[in-house]
């Protein structure tokens, strides 16, 4: 089975947003062991969406088409799709209704415009959405089923895993067994996870690859087939041995996701202070519901007064050190805590440029301090500068690993490959 997407729209085609569905639509059909081969972009011009939906059905046995379902001018994917079909639209009563009875329970007053979106190709098959007004459907053209979607990302997520891939099962057959492991990876290069991966002898049907999301490279284990599943642990167990450190988490995205299930329900609190990170590790966690039982406050402490004045940094600790040293962010870590006596406290305060670095602390210099109930662990570490984007990742994603490495009882503060630390 030759799965491909077609992706549509002037603003995605230009730039103006990025394509967040292509890049899940590929990550979730990969997990049930189903490869997308080839993946189209195209603007909103009648004769460029008939010209691919008629070049690439005589290539693709399904292809799912993303975007131009909407109610406006520029929503040409039916349209279009009729013309390659040669057949005259047709308006689907079924959807008609279910129109007239969504604008009807949202207190709406349905315009003219919406009824374009009961307009379906002549024999399609409609695809229910249960969220929206975009009227879904099916064709067949050539070789291929056109499967088509709005572009709303939630929509488009629910179709997908509730129509779709359905769909999809009923109608081909699909790939043997297959199974998918991440490690999730931080401080170290992929070219070096490469190299250093390099000398494991992988069994058949086991591939490895990587996906690089600074700050973090994803490490994915792709296996087909049962005797190479059944191998799967042995090799993950040889890739966490090779990287020690380097291996973050297992089949997680993020560490304060980590943090978050770490935390959740468990009677343990965790107060934040950021300076440099600017309230980035707070809102990583405030992402997910219910980390309002664990998180007492995210303070942003920018200045040198709020330092002073909010956590009760010592002014002399500043002046003699520094607002980026290892003494005044143990003071933050240790003012958070004590404000609530939180079970831990996590403090940032570095140079993330472009601009304020000097020879002794240049930009990537940034102290991280975890604080708990009965000690502080504090380091500085020296981050790629490259961006302030960077500086400010990174720094997020090596406190979460404090925490994460202090929850588990680890070593809390490690080396990591791709960068240096400096203890006190």
């Amino acid at each position: 089975m030759k799965l491909e997407m077609i992706c549509t729209g002037e603003e995605v085609l230009a730039g103006q947003i990025v394509d967040t569905n292509a890049a899940w639509f590929a990550n979730t059909l990969m997990e049930k062991g189903i490869e997308c081969q080839r993946r189209v972009t195209v603007g909103d011009r009648l004769e460029d969406l008939v010209a691919v939906f008629e070049e690439r059905s005589t290539q693709a046995d399904i292809i799912l088409v993303n975007g131009g379902l909407g109610p406006t001018s520029d929503d040409l994917s039916t349209e279009a799709m009729a013309l390659a079909m040669g057949v005259p639209l047709v308006e689907n009563q079924e959807w008609r209704v279910k129109l007239e009875d969504w604008f009807s329970r949202n207190n709406r007053v349905m315009a003219e415009s919406n009824l374009k979106q009961a307009l379906l190709p002549e024999g399609a098959v409609m695809i229910d959405n249960p969220f929206g007004t975009a009227c879904g459907f099916a064709v067949k053209l050539n070789r291929a089923w056109l499967f088509f979607t709005p572009g709303v990302p939630f929509e488009f997520k629910r179709m997908v895993t509730e129509q779709f891939i359905p769909f999809v099962e009923e109608r081909f057959s699909l790939p043997e067994s297959v199974a998918v492991s991440k490690l999730l990876t931080l401080g170290r290069g992929e070219s070096s996870l490469a190299d250093e991966l390099e000398v494991i002898d992988l069994p058949e049907g086991i591939t490895l690859g990587y996906r690089s999301y600074m700050p973090y490279i994803e490490i994915k284990l792709f296996a087909r087939g049962q005797a190479a599943i059944d191998c799967l642990p042995g090799i993950k167990a040889e890739i966490k041995t090779i990287l020690g450190n380097g291996v973050v988490a297992e089949n997680i995205t993020t560490l304060d996701q980590v943090i978050h299930e770490r935390l959740l329900n468990t009677g343990l609190s965790l107060s934040v202070a950021e300076s440099c990170t600017g309230g980035m590790i707070t809102s990583g966690l405030v992402a997910f519901a219910g980390s309002s039982s664990y998180l007492h406050h995210g303070l942003v402490t920018y200045s040198n007064e709020a330092k002073v004045k909010v956590l009760g940094v010592s002014p002399q600790t500043l002046e003699d050190y520094g607002a980026v040293s290892i003494a005044t962010v143990e003071e933050m870590a240790k003012g958070a805590r004590g404000i609530l006596e939180s079970d831990y406290a996590l403090a940032t305060s570095g140079i993330a440029g472009p601009e304020g670095g000097t020879l002794d602390k240049p930009v990537g210099t940034v102290a991280i301090a975890l604080a708990t109930k009965s000690c502080v662990y504090s380091q500085m570490v020296k981050l790629p500068g490259r961006s302030r984007a960077l500086v400010r990742a990174l720094s997020t994603a090596v406190a979460y690993d404090m925490l994460r490495r202090e929850l588990s009882g680890e070593a809390v503060v490690v080396d990591y490959s791709s960068f240096s630390r400096f203890s006190k």
